[in-house]
């Protein structure tokens, strides 16, 4: 009862989590065809998300001396490297194929909970990895594009490094008799990417006066400044608090597969709210991704394994026993 418990409120989380984050490329492409840099509309965005958490960041500053290394490895990976090594990826190789590669990070949490902390990993956990990933190659039509820029190739492989970091480190900060406050992580992982981005965005030489103005969402006029907060709160604030808390509740590679919904959900969004149709492949991968994070969320554990079993059922012990305290996040 209480690993199905566990299940169903990790899973919750995990798909608001996807939807928040999918959202944030519709939001953001009318912002850059407005003449903001991407590299401008991420550090809005996690500078932003990180004013918003600064009560948050009070709060919690006891974690500053008691997790600096959690807090810096989560701004570090987790908000400044995923999104940086991103969007300089798709400066130089096709979005999709960027995109595609960044979700590779799925299977890479398989391959450190299996070869890093050597702990088993269920059959249907990989098999749900394996069909995420192949329904994302749909969806995001990796045959189109295939001519990689061998540096933003490494650069797409650094964001799903970094997007490993985020699982990795979000699921580690449950451990130990006092787990990390979820929100405290977030807020204080906020505040290293927003520093760690001011140096490479370098945000004064932004044209400020884009967001005082109106961006366009198919010929519809929205005011910029609407469109930065749907980026910062949901996108950005609510996505990440969701998301280390589905991480906790449902181990950081079965989060992962279900974070794979991001693509499908940017998709769908791109479709209904930018006009950029989807093919018949697309909603056949957008069907296969569904279908491998239902498969791994519903797998059991193994029998007869002496130490914690990394599958799609239930969170890992430490996990667990920070479900039944009600505390998460990130």
């Amino acid at each position: 009862m209480e690993r199905s418990r566990g299940r169903s409120t990790g899973l919750g989380p995990a798909v608001v989590s996807a939807l928040a984050f999918g959202g944030s490329g519709v939001a953001a492409k009318p912002l850059i065809q407005a003449g903001l840099d991407p590299l401008h509309v991420v550090w809005l965005r996690v500078a932003g998300a990180a004013l918003v958490m600064l009560p948050a960041a009070w709060r919690h500053r006891a974690l500053v001396t008691r997790r600096p290394a959690l807090l810096a490895g989560f701004g570090l990976l987790g908000v400044a490297g995923v999104q940086a090594c991103y969007f300089a990826a798709i400066s130089r190789i096709p979005v999709g194929v960027a995109l595609l590669i960044e979700y590779l990070a799925p299977a890479l949490v398989l391959g450190w909970v299996r070869f890093v902390q050597r702990r088993p990993v269920s059959r249907s956990a990989a098999v749900g990895v394996l069909l995420a990933v192949g329904g994302l190659a749909c969806v995001v039509e990796i045959w189109s594009g295939l001519s990689f820029d061998a540096v933003g190739l490494l650069l797409a492989l650094g964001a799903a490094g970094c997007q490993v970091g985020y699982f990795v480190l979000a699921d580690h900060g449950g451990d130990g008799e006092e787990p990390a406050d979820p929100v405290g992580v977030i807020a204080y992982g906020l505040l290293v990417g927003a520093l760690l981005l001011t140096v490479v965005a370098r945000p004064w030489g932004m044209d400020w006066s884009v967001l005082t103005g109106t961006a366009y969402m198919q010929g519809s006029g929205i005011p910029a400044a609407l469109l930065l907060a749907w980026i910062v709160l949901i996108a950005t604030v609510a996505a990440y608090l969701t998301g280390v808390i589905s991480v906790r509740r449902l181990s950081p590679q079965v989060a992962g597969v279900v974070a794979c919904l991001e693509a499908v959900v940017a998709t769908v969004l791109a479709w209904v709210l930018l006009g950029e149709s989807l093919s018949v492949p697309q909603t056949i991968g957008g069907a296969v991704v569904l279908l491998g994070a239902f498969i791994a969320q519903r797998s059991t554990p193994k029998a007869a394994v002496p130490e914690p079993v990394a599958r799609g059922e239930g969170a890992p012990a430490a996990a667990e026993g920070e479900l039944s305290s009600g505390s998460r996040s990130a």
